[in-house]
């Protein structure tokens, strides 16, 4: 496949999932197209569609390594998101990142990641949390966070008090993750 031929497919009307997997498919055997993904990620940001984000969050959870070659590319682009079906697909995007490095332990993500590069994590998933968006990426954002507060302690409070004060609008979803989320700060002593 060439960026070519990923740029058509993903611009030819919305794709099935298996469309979305047999991208995917060919883009584990050719990891050099991520960069071009993530442009193409931009480009639907701009358009209104999320067939490159939808794609790259399913490659990712299948290759999530494949990743680290781009991540300056994508830890810079979270901040400019709007659209929030992207965001979505970034914020799960991030919550598989911040396992991988704070729980899993990868030692991959944990010698290539950088303090700066988790921060910019940390400062999207914070406005995602505070937005008025749906609450899917507010979830995906609340562990990113947990973990990331495991490095950077002034995360954990300032997570806890938005969770506390956020409680109580929040969908039957919302309040679960919310629970446990402060549930396993209560754990640690925050």
């Amino acid at each position: 496949m060439t960026e070519q031929q990923l740029h058509t497919a993903l611009h030819s009307g919305r794709l099935s999932k298996a469309d979305v997997n047999h991208l995917v498919d060919e883009l584990i055997l050719q990891p050099k197209l991520v960069g071009a993904l993530l442009k193409e990620i931009l480009v639907e940001e701009q358009e209104g569609t999320f067939n490159a984000s939808w794609t790259f969050r399913h490659l990712v959870e299948k290759k999530l390594d494949y990743l680290l070659p781009f991540f300056d590319n994508f830890t810079e682009m979270l901040g400019h998101l709007k659209s929030e079906a992207t965001i979505r697909a970034m914020a799960c995007v991030c919550e598989m990142v911040c396992a991988a490095y704070f729980k899993k332990k990868d030692p991959a993500f944990q010698k290539n990641v950088t303090d700066e590069q988790l921060e910019k994590i940390m400062t999207a998933c914070f406005d995602w949390l505070i937005s008025e968006m749906n609450m899917a990426p507010k979830v995906f954002s609340m562990t990113s966070l947990y973990y990331l507060g495991l490095k950077f302690d002034w995360v954990h409070p300032e997570l806890r008090q938005v969770l506390e004060d956020t409680y109580g609008s929040g969908t039957t979803g919302y309040k679960n993750r919310a629970k446990k989320t402060l549930d396993k700060l209560a754990q640690i002593g925050h």
